[in-house]
């Protein structure tokens, strides 16, 4: 259901048609895009407002809307005017005109962001990994040192704006006189105007190339994971600031280990007439093969524990555990020897060898794996 006008507005019924656009500019100067860039409903909610507006700052339309309600408008032909528009910004010039009728000032356009990915192996999350980045971007002109001027001549205080980089003037709108302020066209909002243009970039002060960066991967970093690297994306116009880079960090699976958090889970098979007697097994971890005690009786999801071979937290030193799980592998394919040496076994078994656990193997598998 569709609010209220006067709801959306936030003003009484009996509201005088001043009280009214004052409600409006508060609300238009709420939602405009340099304050609340970060609202995803911000440009429907102006939408609503100027809708609202529009009929109620209308003596016509208000009483229309105050007898027959939005039925009433429709029936008599009208549509709001922001439907027809495709953003905020068309909204905006819309209802204010050209420029801003708030003072906001963006001056010289910066720089757009850089995604970019990275590979790592998980024995280089364990202690963090350098990596050489070659992308697509646009930089400051090495020529001129970004300024847009042939070095050797002169930069002059743009006569348009007289340095500010803004232009203001005064205009009548549905709120009466407003003072807007703009970007000037003549400087971009630099202040500044290059006599002699740079020959390499033509006046721009960056231009496209492919950009070096060397990374430095944290260790701990986890898979999909981005890292951010503030200034070092494509260059803003002269005076305007640089983008930021955008790593995405892709860490390739290694089939010798599941990753838990911060540890790690590895399985060893063990045949079950070993796990009966004990044994050493060796075990593969991200810092070369180790040895593992198997105590005599292991059952299948028993669990040894190889401290600090895990990972480190994002950043970190210290470094979680290995966690070496135990998979008892019962013989298969016995010659008639091996059965009636199992039988033998078998005959002998008394209750006391038999150990019992209320937690089932799936349950300790599953524990394992988190």
């Amino acid at each position: 259901m569709s609010r209220d006008y006067y709801e959306v507005l936030g003003v009484e019924r009996a509201a005088s048609e001043e009280e009214v656009k004052k409600a409006f500019r508060r609300l238009a100067r709420e939602l405009h895009p340099d304050v609340n860039s970060h609202d995803p409903e911000a440009e429907e909610k102006f939408k609503e407002a100027a809708e609202a507006y529009e009929v109620l700052s209308d003596p016509w339309r208000r009483q229309t809307y105050d007898s027959f309600g939005r039925e009433g408008l429709r029936s008599g032909g009208w549509a709001p005017r922001s439907a027809g528009f495709g953003s905020i910004e068309d909204i905006f010039q819309a209802f204010f005109g050209a420029g801003d009728p708030f003072g906001f000032s963006r001056g010289p356009a910066g720089g757009g962001d850089v995604v970019a990915t990275v590979d790592v192996k998980l024995e280089e999350v364990a202690t963090g990994v350098a990596r050489e980045l070659n992308f697509d971007a646009v930089m400051a002109c090495e020529h001129c040192n970004g300024n847009g001027a042939e070095p050797g001549t002169p930069i002059s205080t743009c006569d348009g704006c007289g340095g500010s980089g803004q232009v203001r003037f005064v205009s009548r709108t549905a709120f009466g006189q407003l003072v807007r302020a703009s970007t000037c066209d003549a400087c971009g909002g630099d202040g500044r105007v290059a006599e002699t243009p740079c020959e390499d970039c033509k006046g721009a002060g960056r231009k496209a190339g492919i950009r070096r960066f060397d990374l430095e991967v944290p260790p701990g970093i986890e898979d999909g994971q981005r890292l951010r690297i503030s200034g070092a994306g494509h260059a803003g116009e002269p005076g305007g600031p640089p983008g930021d880079l955008y790593v995405e960090v892709r860490v390739a699976e290694d089939e010798r280990f599941h990753r838990d958090g911060e540890d790690l889970v590895s399985i060893v098979d063990v045949p079950a007439t070993v796990a009966m007697l004990g044994t050493t097994v060796s075990v593969e971890t991200l810092e070369g093969e180790r040895v593992v005690s198997v105590p005599p009786g292991s059952q299948g999801g028993t669990e040894v524990l190889l401290r600090g071979l895990g990972l480190p937290p994002l950043g970190g030193r210290s470094r979680g555990d290995q966690r070496v799980v135990l998979n008892v592998v019962v013989p298969a394919n016995l010659s008639e020897e091996q059965r009636e040496l199992a039988q033998q076994l078998n005959d002998t078994i008394e209750s006391h060898n038999l150990q019992t656990s209320q937690e089932g193997f799936l349950s300790r598998v599953r524990r394992a794996f988190g």
